[in-house]
């Protein structure tokens, strides 16, 4: 897959968010986007893979690192903003999916009443977009669209979707470009 944008531009201040359904290239495309930059910093924006808790998911980290350039460097943190402000040269996060994630699993809230703790939830999704808004340099963030498919007959699920919606509605307003993949195809929107 050839990326969108011209590798003479990798050097520039620019934002891409990528976007699309689970498998459906989008961590493969912003790799390709990254393959010629020389500084490259690889945050792994989720849950440590446990292969004893999640074979399959612990599987498919092991795959991501395989196919990542031997010089990238990858730091694995839920503080994606303190990363975006403290890291230099390119950087790929990936993704915003497992960020969030982490964050419910952080503040204890996914069976908890959304009121009790949107707050805090705002308060953290509006740190991360300041961080990817002030980023210089190519930053990519990777994240999910899960809101195409049936409504979640659980809570948790209903939660993760309506707040990974609010996540990629921020982060895209404040991106430069944003990418959708599909089928392996990049759409630029």
């Amino acid at each position: 897959m050839a990326p969108l944008i011209d590798p003479d531009l990798t050097n520039l201040d620019r934002r891409i968010l990528i976007t699309g359904g689970v498998r459906s290239g989008k961590s493969r495309y912003a790799e390709t986007l990254l393959a010629d930059c020389q500084e490259v910093t690889y945050i792994a924006a989720g849950p440590p893979p446990d292969p004893a808790v999640d074979a399959e998911w612990a599987a498919r980290i092991a795959n991501h690192q395989a196919r990542r350039a031997s010089h990238w460097q990858t730091l694995e943190t839920t503080d994606v903003a303190g990363a975006l402000r403290s890291v230099s040269g390119a950087i790929l996060i990936d993704c915003l999916g497992t960020w969030l994630t982490a964050l419910i699993d952080q503040l204890g809230t996914w069976e908890q009443p959304l009121d009790s703790w949107q707050g805090e939830f705002q308060d953290q999704l509006e740190d991360l977009v300041k961080a990817w808004r002030e980023r210089r340099g190519l930053a990519i963030a990777v994240t999910n669209e899960v809101g195409w498919g049936l409504v979640s007959p659980f809570r948790s699920g209903r939660v993760f979707a309506e707040l990974l919606g609010l996540v990629n509605q921020d982060m895209a307003a404040a991106s430069d470009e944003v990418i959708m993949i599909i089928a392996g195809r990049a759409l630029r929107l």
